[in-house]
């Protein structure tokens, strides 16, 4: 699906899993490089940075926002030119559209800023950027509601949480960490098509980067430490109940053997016999396993 946004002299190409036909007409109508072509018509693994003629290739992967569970990262690419910028994504990317309703608003009152695509680029760089910071004060407040049912002595069932909250952190830093060396490597090659001035725009883009990634390591430690805790909460829980059954199989080994023992079949068994033998075994029973029971009470093991 392709969709043209236009704004004075700037076009912006916005491709959602764009044909070959769509493809092709953009490679008519902007002169594009057969490669940018061939580069937008299939997702890619890795990132990048490319020059070619007037046209900048940047190939980035951003973590998967909230409502979209599929995968754990989605790929966008910009072809970025001197009056025009071509997105393409292969999924609905939420910020894009709030991107592009912003950028409608703009063209219909005549306040639109920016002079060329690298502009356009910057610009929507740091809304993505400025959404995945809001994604990271979402889990925040996620890990805080974890502490909070940790502390509550829900350490069992945070076990699971803890591990699916690790593995998002975990993406989330995986899909982030070329995106430094990328817009390191894209400064030079944008300042020599746009003029030097425009390194100013991508050190803001950079800075709207390196605020997420700082905030994605910030969580990665909340998160350590988080689970050491539950670890050590859940440790505890556990020896308390072990030690709570040692305590009571200490408790009924003598009765137990006191048991055995006048259930031995000799000839001569004392107290067997005796009118009140039954509650006079009971009752010895009965004070041992409460002179034990007092005793650890008394040793603080129960």
């Amino acid at each position: 699906m392709l969709t043209r946004y236009e704004q004075k002299r700037l076009t912006w190409i916005d491709l959602v899993s764009p044909t070959p036909a769509e493809a092709r007409s953009l490679m008519q109508e902007f002169n594009l490089h057969p490669a940018f072509v061939q580069e937008l018509l299939a997702p890619s693994y890795r990132s990048k940075v490319e020059r070619k003629g007037d046209e900048i290739l940047l190939l980035l992967h951003f973590p998967t926002l909230r409502g979209v569970a599929a995968r754990s990262e989605h790929e966008i690419d910009f072809v970025i030119g001197k009056n025009f910028l071509i997105t393409t994504r292969y999924e609905n990317t939420d910020p894009l559209h709030i991107f592009a309703r912003v950028f409608e608003v703009q063209a219909v009152l005549g306040r639109g800023t920016a002079a060329h695509g690298g502009h356009l680029f910057a610009s929507m760089a740091r809304s993505l950027y400025y959404a995945l910071s809001d994604e990271c004060d979402a889990l925040a407040e996620k890990l805080k509601e974890i502490e909070e049912r940790i502390f509550k002595g829900d350490e069992r069932q945070m076990v699971a949480e803890l591990s699916y909250t690790g593995r998002t952190i975990h993406d989330f830093r995986q899909a982030l960490l070329p995106h430094s060396e990328m817009l390191s490597s894209l400064e030079p090659v944008a300042a020599r098509l746009f003029g030097p001035e425009f390194s100013y725009y991508l050190h803001e883009v950079e800075g709207a980067c390196r605020r997420v990634e700082l905030s994605v390591e910030h969580l990665r430690e909340s998160l350590t430490e988080m689970r050491e805790t539950n670890n050590s909460l859940l440790s505890t829980k556990q020896n308390e109940i072990m030690k709570t059954f040692t305590v009571l199989a200490f408790i009924f080994l003598p009765i137990t053997f006191v048991a055995q023992l006048f259930a031995m079949g000799t000839k001569n068994n004392p107290v067997i016999g005796h009118p009140y033998d039954f509650w006079i075994i009971f009752g010895g029973m009965v004070a041992v396993a409460v002179a034990f029971y007092f005793y650890f009470k008394r040793r603080g093991w129960l």
